[in-house]
C-alpha cells in the first residue's frame, strides 16, 4: 500500500504562483507513476501532470509551460510548482500513484486562484 499526503494548497491571485508538495509512505523509486488530479466543483476530474520512476513527465495542455513536476527520491517527495495562476485552476488537487497495478490518492489540497 502506499498512504500520500499533500500539502501547500491556498488561495493566491491570479499571475501568482503555489507548490504543491505531495508525501509518499514508501519509496517513490518503486512506485511506477506519480501524478497530480484536480477537480472543480461541477467538473470532471483530470489528470494535471505525472511522472515515471524513471523521471518522464507528461502534462495536460492547460498547464503546459505554467506547471513543473518533480520528485525527489531521497525525501519520497513529489511536487508540482504552478507559475503563472489562472482562476480556472481552481480546484481540489490530488497526489496520485500507481503502484504493483493498483491506485492510490491522497485526501487532496485546495488551490483557489482568485482573479
Amino acid at each position: 500500500q502506499v498512504q500520500l499526503v499533500e500539502s501547500g494548497g491556498g488561495l493566491v491571485q491570479a499571475g501568482g504562483s503555489l507548490r504543491v508538495s505531495c508525501a509518499a509512505s514508501r519509496i517513490i523509486r518503486s512506485i511506477n507513476v506519480m501524478g497530480w488530479y484536480r477537480q472543480a466543483p461541477g467538473k470532471q476530474r483530470e489528470l494535471v501532470a505525472s511522472i515515471s520512476s524513471g523521471g518522464n513527465t507528461n502534462y495536460v495542455d492547460s498547464v503546459k509551460g505554467r506547471f513543473t513536476i518533480s520528485r525527489d527520491d531521497a525525501k519520497n517527495m513529489v511536487y508540482m510548482q504552478m507559475n503563472s495562476l489562472k482562476p480556472e485552476d481552481t480546484a481540489v488537487y490530488n497526489c496520485y500513484a500507481r503502484f504493483l497495478g493498483y491506485d492510490y490518492w491522497g485526501q487532496g489540497t485546495q488551490v483557489t486562484v482568485s482573479s
